[in-house]
């Protein structure tokens, strides 16, 4: 299993993300978290602005497809895209993740 964490600028950009890698079986479950404060440089100056993080549970399979829907859906020039291993977990719910991507 693989989590991916990207970050949105909105809400309604995070459900909309979600709702799409759900209906294309390419997530099984998709959190989207409260919102946080991002600071970072950018272009030259600091920025200080508002995000939504994602945790996206996939699959290996399946993260290439992710990847790529997030960059093409993402408003962001460089989205964060980090993608975690999972090693262990409850068996059932790994293969819930695994059945649910296929």
């Amino acid at each position: 299993m693989k989590l991916v964490i990207t970050n949105m600028p909105n809400l309604k950009a995070a459900e909309q993300m979600a709702q799409q890698l759900i209906e294309a079986h390419l997530a099984a479950c998709i959190n989207i978290l409260a919102p946080c404060t991002s600071i970072y440089h950018w272009a030259g100056k600091i920025e200080n602005i508002q995000e939504f993080p994602m945790l996206i549970k996939t699959t290996e399979a399946r993260y290439q497809e992710v990847q790529r829907m997030i960059r093409e859906q993402h408003p962001y020039e460089l989205p964060e895209i980090i993608c975690v291993a999972v090693d262990n977990g409850l068996p059932e719910y790994l293969n819930w993740v695994e059945n649910e991507t296929k």
